[in-house]
């Protein structure tokens, strides 16, 4: 990955080439930025542009040995740490464990959410985590003495996903890094960053990326016609994966959609109509059965549906700027958005956010969602 190759973030870049040309790069760096902003992509076009041996003042070379493994993911320096799964056959996992799988997949994209992560390495109903057992395996790596490179580089992808043995064990490395050691933290929860960890990090900010850049990618690089592309960029609001899930119709996105409408449809009618309690009740039979990462990305997808909603209803006339809607969801929103307004959207938000952290938890699915339903019911019925 060369810098050349990201979408927009011309600013970071500059900013990241200036840290090693002046040879001032910090040993622990968090890319803070929401999911789909190419995060990933800039911590390994980073990684690449320090080790590449032939480098210019604006990229790698892209073709000395050092530019080759990276681009391979192969590079005996650079290390990765990611969420993994526990399994029957596995209960004491580390990144190692699945390396395989994970340059396979970011050979095939630099950018993905983290539940598709999840479904590759097959364990969807499982929580993704960085466990205790990385520890060990981070600190033997990065206290042997680099292969080949002048640093050893090690990304981190979620460390947000931390269990706290691991976290306050690189706390400890942070503190006292060995010789010529790099951390790049990507993650898109800062907050949920072990306190010490986030304080101890130089934070950069990575930005949404510029609608007519990404819209120039889709019509340029990805053969999108030209207003499709426009208009597929403004929906994405700065998101090359939400831009991607528009190309490809996504069936998660599909699937959102229709829970999340029925939902709505539901809890609107339940109080004529208290045979729809009992729907309820199945709905939330239906959504216990879903894997716990495609129950917290439809929670995370509701939220954004109200957010759009409540733009809508308070702001119409700005709707073609605020809004970022189209299709079945925007013809739903026209209808549905003005039971959305300033006097629920609190509740209604908060009601949400508990029920994603119930579930991070592990909370049992079918109470959380019905609970949740039947808030909802008396939410929705809140007249401005």
């Amino acid at each position: 990955m060369q810098f050349k190759d990201i979408i927009g973030q011309e600013e970071i870049i500059s900013r990241l080439r200036q840290t090693v040309q002046q040879n001032r790069i910090s040993h622990a760096q968090l890319f803070a930025g929401e999911e789909g902003v190419g995060k990933l992509s800039l911590s390994l076009a980073y990684a690449q542009y320090i080790s590449c041996t032939n480098r210019t003042e604006t990229d790698s070379c892209g073709t000395c040995a050092s530019c080759i493994k990276y681009q391979k993911l192969i590079h005996p320096d650079l290390h990765f740490v990611f969420p993994v799964v526990k399994s029957p056959k596995n209960s004491k996992p580390t990144s190692d464990s699945y390396i395989k799988e994970w340059r396979e997949m970011v050979s095939q994209n630099y950018s993905f959410p983290l539940n598709e992560w999840v479904n590759k390495i097959g364990s969807e109903n499982a929580q993704a985590a960085i466990f205790a057992h990385e520890s060990q395996e981070i600190i033997h790596k990065l206290n042997l003495k680099t292969f080949e490179s002048e640093y050893k580089i090690m990304i981190i992808w979620h460390p947000d996903k931390m269990n706290t043995v691991t976290a306050n064990k690189l706390l400890k490395m942070i503190e006292e890094p060995p010789p010529k050691t790099i951390f790049l933290m990507l993650t898109d929860s800062p907050e949920q960053v072990l306190g010490t960890i986030f304080s101890r990090s130089q934070l950069i900010k990575i930005p949404k990326i510029e609608h007519n850049v990404l819209a120039e990618h889709l019509s340029q690089k990805m053969g999108i016609e030209q207003n499709q592309a426009l208009s597929i960029a403004r929906v994405a609001n700065g998101n090359y994966l939400k831009a991607l899930e528009q190309l490809q119709a996504s069936e998660q996105n599909k699937q959102n959609f229709e829970n999340f409408a029925q939902l709505m449809r539901l809890c609107y009618v339940a109080p004529k109509d208290n045979s729809k309690i009992v729907d309820l009740i199945r709905w939330s039979e239906e959504m216990s059965r879903l894997g716990r990462e495609k129950q917290k990305h439809f929670l995370q997808y509701a939220l954004r549906m109200f957010r759009e909603n409540l733009a809508m209803h308070v702001a119409p006339e700005l709707n073609q700027k605020i809004v970022y809607l189209a299709n079945e969801e925007l013809d739903f929103s026209q209808k549905f958005s003005p039971f959305i307004h300033p006097r629920n959207i609190t509740k209604i938000y908060t009601e949400f956010n508990k029920a994603f952290k119930d579930i991070s938890r592990n909370g049992a699915a079918k109470i959380i969602f019905l609970d949740l339903a039947l808030q909802l019911v008396k939410l929705i019925r809140v007249k401005e």
